[in-house]
């Protein structure tokens, strides 16, 4: 009889410790106002709402002196730092590249379900750079990966 009463209860204790699979955050979906017709951005606000991560440009930039066309451009590691609803940041792949490095600059204001700020992307030493572009976002869902 103690057995059949032991073995729920360990049972119960068993499922209550384990792993959650961590919150996903918040994706957000926006424009470009001076850039490109078309131009677009996506990023993911974290649960904490501490960061940004999977910031996305696709657009047009100019790269030695000629329109190019990037799709789903951004940095592949680190996040953007996010105070009290302020976005700010600077990401450069690699971290230490110098003139051959990829930048990310990104900057804005996060209130509630809407966001806007500025974005510019550039790598020096090829001429490419999409100056600075102002862009304003919406929450479109969780981000599920």
């Amino acid at each position: 009889m103690r057995t059949f009463l032991l073995f729920p209860l360990l049972l119960g204790l068993a499922a209550g410790t384990s792993p959650k699979a961590p919150k996903p955050g918040t994706l957000f979906k926006g424009k470009f106002l001076n850039g490109m017709k078309g131009d677009s951005l996506s990023f993911v606000l974290a649960p904490d709402g501490k960061t940004v991560s999977d910031f996305t440009f696709n657009g047009y930039w100019r790269c030695g002196g000629k329109l190019e066309r990037q799709r789903a451009a951004g940095p592949t590691k680190g996040t953007f730092t996010v105070t009290n609803g302020t976005i700010a940041g600077r990401l450069c792949e690699p971290p230490n590249g110098g003139a051959t490095a990829w930048c990310f600059d990104l900057g804005g204001q996060i209130a509630g379900k809407t966001a806007k700020g500025r974005f510019r992307m550039n790598i020096n030493a090829l001429r490419c750079d999409s100056y600075e572009l102002q862009w304003e976002a919406v929450a479109v869902g969780s981000a599920s990966k």
